[in-house]
């Protein structure tokens, strides 16, 4: 797959109201330190890139996870010709034409048409390259600084500064570093140091027709910037180009789809293209070539991997158990970084940007170490690891963005009363982390804390309401909170209400389907799920969220696939036995809510989290459940899917026939053998193979023995 046919603008029509993926179009090499991005309305806050606007305000280097989160170390670069009234983006930014511009993921290029220049920047892991070529006299570049910086020009040729801007962080002096080197030289009289704040400065080069600015960028120091920029003063723009260029093929490659429909298989290159953007590389290397990063809580440099810019709520349901698959090298690299986060703060991180930010309920980066355990995963990493997680259950921090919230109290009642805000998601959420844990002590043969942890995970039953078939908040009385509105968003839930959130028991479904008094009972409220309006309660926020509008805008019941919380739930009715309900019912969600443009998401795309769900739901599997070592069998979307493994093996996956009325899974053969087991195990998908799904337009329903089901504690 060619990463030049991929459009960088994927999902990035967005406002603060409605999302449509939330995205921005970045430029930057796989897992980058940076990424590029235009900059088309600086003014619009988190929200500064549009694909309708046709205005150019320069290339932002950029480190903006979400625009919930915000950017920081952040700069702006815009080329320019003559002299500007003012020195600022607004009297310095151009009309452009999005049409005839090149959006992709190793490389951008825009021309200006106020000055009739066209720019090119390439990116590499800590730098890149910018190449302008000037049609008009008094060529310069603007450099807009948000924030605290200090430049100096240190020759004709040489530029190098620091600038300090973030949305958060433990370190109030937090900086950025950059050195850049200028091919044409600037037109200055004497080397020159400026300090200041929230500021642009202009860099002159007189006549002519083509500079190239090389540049480094370090989280550590100048001198390691100066360092990552010596390390590609050889390298001609080509060589920026070919690098980048390897770097996507690596990725894009690794899964192989053939299709008839050709806008389907855009699609699924695009998400690929998103799976890879994050987490993004927080560590560098010295001098001696050694991993070293900034520790932002010690102020401190340290040795060893570290990683940032993920939110594990969002990301461990599908990004995670995808790199199990076919990136499984830098899997185990980031699992050494997760772990010296946890050594310098004292807890795992829940979401990074730079360091912690304690959004969201849950600790679910205890699903990716599970994840990574039963799949045998780095386990020289796993006592350390099992150690984080156990601090992370047992002890509260004083500071509430570390750890789980209302510990002791969890650990008293059973479950998170309901004077904490979203109670009853951090209930769920514990729930099924402690059921990780026991997983990754049973992979340790702690057979007393797997034990131990096992039983706790069962805790979710003490809010299931079995009069209603919803999980409710409970004071620390025992008594639900009154009064309860099922459709009620907010308060009590995270993102939704206690239709959404209702059904977060990924390890123990079989007990749920017990307690809502068996199988009938629970497919009614499945079907009740998908089979009413789309309303919602504003009470819990006040206002509609953008959340509630997405949902809103499909026809999909309360299965809000526009929000992480309602991935899994098509596939809930395999756990019935009827997975016949599901099918069709994934295929339009994939049909009508993903596409590769502008648009192309019905909600956040969060981090890879919902990139990773379309392309796990088109292969025809998905994980439920990390840390079973289970893909729950769904249906397939294209014809043919070649995905070569982390192993070396490959396997491929076959649908036939596939035309717009094959709804249903009729049959499947693994390896020609028929296979009626409704999960596939991570292992058995390891050793490659062939899968051929044979499809057909009317279901073919039948019963499935208790192997056959899916995995449950």
């Amino acid at each position: 797959m060619n990463p030049t046919l991929i459009d960088t603008r994927h999902g990035t029509d967005n406002q603060y109201s409605f999302s449509n993926g939330n995205c921005l179009p970045y430029t930057g090499v796989p897992f980058g330190m940076n990424y590029f991005a235009p900059q088309t309305n600086g003014e619009n806050g988190s929200w500064w890139f549009n694909p309708r606007d046709q205005i150019f305000q320069g290339f932002r280097l950029t480190h903006q996870p979400s625009p919930w989160m915000g950017d920081f170390s952040h700069f702006v670069l815009l080329p320019f010709n003559g002299q500007l009234k003012e020195k600022s983006v607004f009297y310095a930014q151009s009309s452009y034409r999005p049409d005839e511009s090149a959006f992709n993921p190793n490389y951008l290029k825009i021309t200006a048409q106020r000055y009739q220049l066209t720019t090119c920047l390439i990116p590499s892991m800590y730098g890149g390259v910018l190449t302008t070529h000037y049609t008009q006299p008094d060529a310069g570049l603007l450099l807009s600084l948000p924030g605290k910086y200090q430049v100096t020009i240190e020759d004709p040729h040489t530029v190098s500064g620091s600038i300090i801007n973030y949305a958060g962080c433990e370190d109030s002096q937090f900086s950025f570093y950059f050195a850049m080197h200028f091919q044409e030289p600037i037109i200055v009289e004497t080397p020159w140091e400026q300090t200041g704040e929230n500021d642009c400065l202009s860099f002159s080069f007189g006549n002519s027709k083509e500079q190239t600015i090389q540049f480094g960028t370090s989280f550590i120091s100048l001198d390691q910037a100066k360092l990552n920029l010596s390390r590609e003063a050889h390298w001609q723009p080509e060589d920026y180009l070919v690098k980048s260029e390897e770097q996507w093929n690596n990725y894009l490659n690794k899964i192989d789809i053939q299709d008839k429909n050709q806008a389907r298989r855009s699609t699924f290159y695009h998400n690929l293209y998103r799976a890879f953007l994050f987490p993004q590389t927080f560590y560098e290397k010295d001098s001696d070539g050694q991993i070293i990063h900034y520790d932002t809580l010690a102020k401190e440099i340290k040795p060893g991997f570290l990683y940032t810019n993920n939110g594990f709520w969002d990301t461990y349901k599908t990004v995670y158990p995808l790199y199990s698959l076919i990136a499984q090298e830098k899997y185990a690299e980031m699992l050494e970084g997760f772990l010296n986060s946890y050594r310098e703060s004292g807890y795992l991180p829940k979401w990074l940007s730079p360091d912690e930010r304690g959004l969201m309920p849950g600790t679910l980066i205890d699903a990716v170490i599970a994840d990574a355990a039963t799949k045998n995963i780095r386990p020289d990493l796993m006592p350390e690891l099992l150690e984080a997680m156990t601090k992370g259950a047992t002890v509260q921090s004083e500071n509430p963005n570390y750890g789980r919230q209302g510990t002791n109290d969890y650990l008293t009642y059973g479950y998170v009363p309901a004077n904490y805000h979203e109670s009853v998601n951090h209930t769920l959420d514990y729930c099924y982390s402690d059921f990780c844990i026991s997983q990754v002590a049973n992979v340790l043969n702690k057979t007393e804390s797997a034990e131990q942890y096992r039983k706790q995970a069962k805790n979710y039953l003490s809010i299931f309401d079995s009069s209603t078939g919803f999980m409710r908040a409970k004071g620390t009385d025992g008594k639900f909170k009154e009064p309860f509105n099922s459709h009620r968003w907010g308060g009590d839930y995270a993102e939704g209400s206690a239709w959404q959130s209702s059904f977060a028991v990924y390890h123990d479904f079989k007990g749920l389907i017990a307690a809502f008094g068996g199988a009938d009972y629970f497919q009614e409220k499945l079907i009740d799920l998908c089979n009413q309006p789309p309303s919602f309660n504003v009470e819990g926020y006040g206002f509609e969220i953008h959340e509630m509008s997405e949902m809103a805008a499909t026809e999909f019941g309360q299965l809000a696939i526009s929000n992480q919380p309602s991935f899994h739930l098509p596939y809930l009715f395999s756990y019935l036995g009827k997975p016949e309900f599901a099918q069709p019912l994934l295929k339009q969600l994939m049909i009508q809510e993903f596409n590769d443009g502008p648009t192309g998401f019905p909600g956040d795309e969060d981090n890879g989290s919902m990139a990773s769900w379309y392309i796990f739901s088109s292969l025809g599997f998905y994980p439920v459940c990390p840390g079973s070592g289970e893909y729950m069998i769904g249906m397939p979307l294209f014809d043919k899917a070649v995905i070569h493994l982390s192993n070396g093996e490959t396997l491929t996956i076959s649908s036939s026939p596939n035309q717009e009325q094959q709804q249903f899974v009729d049959h499947i053969r693994y390896n020609d053998s028929l296979y009626e087991r409704l999960v596939f195990k991570h292992d058995e998908l390891m050793t490659g193979g062939t899968i051929d799904f044979t499809l057909g337009t009317v279901p073919r329903p039948r019963r499935y023995t208790e192997e056959q089901l899916p995995f449950s504690i």
